[in-house]
This record gives structure tokens, C-alpha cells and sequence, in this order.
């Protein structure tokens, strides 16, 4: 199963180029890193192209945009949503496949910040829970190809109700 890691990016220059090279560096062959920038105006794209990903503009900035310009960009079969400021484990693909493979379309990682403070260590504690108060994107999020397009792609209107 080819998978398209897919990164909603704006002005993230210190980072994106760690994190492209710690995905190339775990990803399958077949994957592709794809970055969807929301007009940056600083180096992020020039550093995420360098380091190796395919990198487009978004018509308009907002993650939600972002991510559904992606996707329709995409090749694979797996979608893995991923922060600008996350990384994933190194296992992330072989997690995804076998997820899959045991009948999840979707699903995400808990996570843990680098960082010792106490409402930050209280908050990556309860990822671990199962209800929406305890979920967010920065725990990366896949999703099959076709539940995605099952499900219309993310609501691109819904920070603007």
C-alpha cells in the first residue's frame, strides 16, 4: 500500500527540513511527502523543496484547504496527515499498513511534547483516551484513499461557521 504523507505548511522554515528528512528516511519507497504551503512568506518552501518533497501553493491558507489540496494531489492509497512540528515514530509506515491491514481505515498516534511541562505532559496523557476532547491533528491522522473520499475530505468551511 503506497502511502502520500501529506503536510499543511505556513512559515514553518525551522522545521520542515528535519522533518522531511526524518519521513524520507522512514517512508517505503513508493511514498511520497507532498507539502501544501498556505503562502508562507518565509524560506519553508525553498527548504522543503531542497530537502527532497514536492511542494505546492494552496489557493487559500487554512489547514483544511491545505490538507484537501493534498489529497487531490495524491497518488496513494493511505493518506497520512501530518503537523509541520510533528514526527512521527520511525515505524510510522509498517503502524499505518498494519492498522489497515487489521481493518482500521483510519486512526492516529497519541503523542508526547518535548517539553517537561506539567499541562503539556497532562495533555499528551489523554490522547490515549478514545473521545474527541482528547484528539487533534498534531497526533498525525491517516485514512484510506477511499474512506477519504467516501467522507467528502475534510470541512473546509468549518473554522468560518
Amino acid at each position: 500500500m503506497s502511502i502520500s504523507i501529506i503536510i499543511p505548511t505556513y512559515n514553518e522554515e525551522k522545521t520542515i527540513s528535519r522533518l522531511v528528512s526524518h519521513l524520507q528516511s522512514h517512508a517505503e519507497k513508493e511514498s511520497e511527502i507532498i507539502i501544501v504551503d498556505g503562502g508562507s512568506n518565509d524560506d519553508t518552501l525553498a527548504k522543503a523543496k531542497k530537502a527532497g518533497a514536492c511542494c505546492i501553493t494552496s489557493p487559500r491558507k487554512g489547514r483544511a484547504v491545505q490538507m484537501n489540496e493534498g489529497a487531490a494531489k495524491a497518488s496513494g492509497e493511505i493518506f497520512y496527515f501530518v503537523h509541520a512540528d510533528s514526527f512521527p515514530p520511525p515505524e510510522f509506515c509498517s503502524d499505518i499498513t498494519n492498522a489497515i491491514k487489521g481493518g482500521f481505515p483510519s486512526g492516529c498516534y497519541r503523542f508526547q511534547f518535548d517539553s517537561d511541562h506539567p499541562l503539556l505532559k497532562i495533555n499528551s496523557y489523554m490522547t490515549r483516551f478514545d473521545h474527541i476532547m482528547c484528539r487533534g491533528g498534531d497526533q498525525t491522522l491517516f485514512i484510506t484513499r477511499e474512506l477519504f473520499i467516501q467522507l467528502g475530505g475534510y470541512r473546509d468551511d468549518y473554522g468560518r461557521l
